[in-house]
């Protein structure tokens, strides 16, 4: 008996092999191998003392740190900024440092920089719209603790300290005092700028300080030159700051006003503590204060003193035409916030700025409950000539923004304080890390903000196809300095949430990878991950092999083609149910959701696991149904990235 079972069933393989041949030979020939694409050999690196191959940091995780004390003064009216920064650094690797690497990112606008030399001559946000302008630091020596003069040398935007004596390891620190200048540009590859306003200018001012890089254990020192399309990589550590500016301006900084009473009016101090107990907005400085020089304390200049603790970088803006609004932030914890806006009259009224600190509260108090509790005592929105910029505790917005664009600025660039000013990813390598994370953040804060007043059905999902998915696009994993300019909005930020989101409905499952993500910002919160640690913690947290979609979705360029090749029932009978036969055609993976239509009009679902593609290129199925098919079809919803829908459809004859 078992050898006739054992002919028969050789006989049936042979049978279905020759249909199976018949049928490729009809259809598109196949691109896909299972072999590729679920290869073993993804982690090619095993986990470390520094990073658990579960994903987490490891048990001796180090990390340096770099304070800073920064004392400066802006001149209005020549668009100087100038003053002093002293840097404590700590140097917690098991390596001992004979120098030490400065960032250097104002000399991005000096016409000589590798940055302005790559800049296209068009159509770049990473430039200095004059072309006379010729920024860039002036730097006076360095000094260290003792007043004794540092070697350096200064090559484009990075600057290099040789230390008299090496930085002992594990705990060894030093300090130095940086003398410095610069003449902020008036739109400072849309990071930092200058905005004429009727009331006066808005200074938006980033990138303005000498600062550490960062030395880890992936790297050593990341010293790659800043030339505007990636972004930042920054050490954790305190900040005190001290801002001289004219005494009718306002200065508004990412941190803890720490002399509220000698900076504001009465007046407006009083509003200023009325904002922190108020849920609603409350008017600081109102505009028909702007005009009224008796709104602003009667002196020359005013120093603003700010502290910021546990933070990767700090940016301030300063002008005296800002109206001023505020309220209360509540956080999940019990702790409260303040979230501020800053802007002039052309951006008030119209269902605009107005809303910008209502916006700043709900966007903060959604991702603390969501993801993290939010860690600074404020949340500044500022009204500028810069489109959309994020740093600690502040972020700058286009001036010009309202209803739901205001709201979709507002939005991401707080999220950016989740990623990357708490999750402190390494941005000039891994734009995605913080972009398209981001983004994939953004779109449920609009599901929830105010019902969804700007929350857009996108109909068909994978209308985005041809855009994420064309074959001329870098892989996502791409450094942004080597991406084309037009492709980073969909490298960097629309093709990793698009992917990350349908990593969480359509794969794991919304609790599944809410719980995993959640636990990524806990384990790395004020740390240093890398991609791979990303895909560790939520393979691990998860429980699932994800190597096949990290490969075809963000270290190569693959496309989805999945087919149906054709509809039979068993023994000719439709009561038995039908047998669909489908192929994958293209690189990448994916669940393949199938939907059949009934010839009574029921309809059918069936989901496939992707572990039909680990040894296949196609695939045979019994659909449990009773009836004739009218229609068979490959993803009734429309949210795959399939780049060729038009086979996905079988329709009876």
């Amino acid at each position: 008996m078992k050898r006739i079972i054992f002919k028969w069933a050789i006989a049936g393989l042979l049978v279905s092999f020759i249909s199976q041949q018949e049928l490729q030979a009809q259809k598109k020939e196949s691109r896909y191998d299972y072999k590729e694409a679920f290869s073993s050999t993804f982690y090619t690196n095993t986990g470390t003392p520094y990073r658990s191959a579960s994903g987490k940091p490891g048990h001796q995780y180090w990390q340096n740190a770099a304070s800073y004390d920064i004392k400066v003064a802006l001149n209005d009216q020549t668009r100087e900024v100038k003053g002093s920064v002293k840097i404590t650094y700590t140097n917690n690797s098991p390596d001992q440092l004979d120098f030490i690497w400065l960032q250097l990112e104002q000399n991005l606008f000096n016409q000589s920089s590798t940055g302005q030399a790559t800049v296209p001559l068009s159509n770049s946000r990473y430039g200095e719209a004059a072309s006379d302008f010729n920024g860039g630091y002036t730097l006076t020596k360095v000094i260290d603790k003792g007043g004794k003069e540092l070697k350096n040398s200064v090559n484009d935007t990075r600057m290099r300290i040789d230390l008299p004596t090496p930085l002992a390891a594990n705990g060894g620190q030093t300090e130095f005092n940086i003398d410095f200048s610069y003449i902020v540009p008036e739109y400072g590859a849309d990071r930092t700028g200058v905005l004429p306003t009727e009331n006066g200018d808005i200074f938006a001012i980033a990138q303005w300080y000498p600062k550490v890089a960062v030395y880890d254990d992936v790297l050593g020192w990341n010293s790659l030159p800043y030339t505007g399309p990636g972004e930042f990589y920054m050490e954790y550590g305190n900040f005190n700051v001290e801002v001289t500016a004219p005494a009718n301006h306002i200065v508004v900084l990412g941190g803890e006003l720490l002399n509220p009473e000698e900076v504001w009016t009465k007046d407006q101090l009083d509003r200023y503590n009325k904002a922190k107990e108020s849920d609603r907005t409350v008017i600081i400085r109102s505009d028909s204060e702007v005009k009224n020089a008796n709104s602003r304390p009667q002196k020359k200049t005013l120093t603003w003193k700010y502290r910021l603790e546990n933070a990767r970088d700090v940016a301030w803006a300063s002008s005296k035409a800002f109206i001023v609004d505020g309220a209360k932030i509540n956080l999940p914890s019990g702790k409260k916030a303040l979230a501020l806006s800053v802007y002039p009259k052309e951006s008030n009224g119209g269902n605009a700025w107005e809303r910008s600190t209502e916006y700043t509260k709900a966007s903060i108090e959604y991702y603390s409950k969501k993801w993290m509790e939010y860690p600074y005592p404020v949340a500044i929105n500022v009204a500028s000539n810069v489109g959309g910029m994020e740093y600690p505790a502040i972020v700058f917005c286009g001036n010009r923004a309202k209803a739901a664009s205001l709201w979709g600025v507002t939005d991401h660039e707080f999220g950016h304080i989740w990623f990357p000013m708490i999750v402190g990813s390494n941005e000039r390598l891994y734009a995605w890390m913080d972009e398209g994370f981001n983004t994939f953040i953004n779109d449920l804060s609009t599901e929830a903000f105010n019902k969804g007043e700007y929350n857009r059905e996108l109909g068909s999902r994978n209308a985005m196809t041809r855009a994420l998915m064309n074959p001329a696009l870098e892989p996502v994993m791409t450094s942004p300095q080597g991406m084309k300019e037009r492709n980073i909005g969909i490298l960097a930020y629309y093709k990793p949430g698009f992917a990350l989101r349908i990593l969480r409905d359509e794969v794991l499952g919304a609790d599944r990878f809410d719980n995993a993500f959640k636990k990524y910002v806990e384990y790395w919160a004020y740390k240093h991950p890398t991609p791979y640690d990303f895909f560790r913690t939520i393979e691990n947290e998860t429980g699932e092999n994800l190597n096949w979609f990290w490969r075809g979705w963000f270290l190569n360029n693959w496309q989805l083609d999945q087919a149906i090749d054709e509809v039979n029932y068993p023994d000719l009978d439709p009561a038995k149910g039908a047998i669909i036969s489908i192929s994958n055609l293209d690189k990448m993976a994916m669940p393949v959701v199938i939907e059949a239509t009934t010839a009574s009009g029921k309809k059918i679902r069936k989901k496939l696991p992707v572990e039909i593609w680990e040894r296949n290129q196609s695939w045979r199925f019994l659909l449990n149904s009773t009836e004739k098919l009218i229609s068979v079809k490959i993803d009734p919803d429309e949210v795959y990235p399939d780049s060729n829908p038009e086979n996905n459809t079988w329709k009876s004859k």
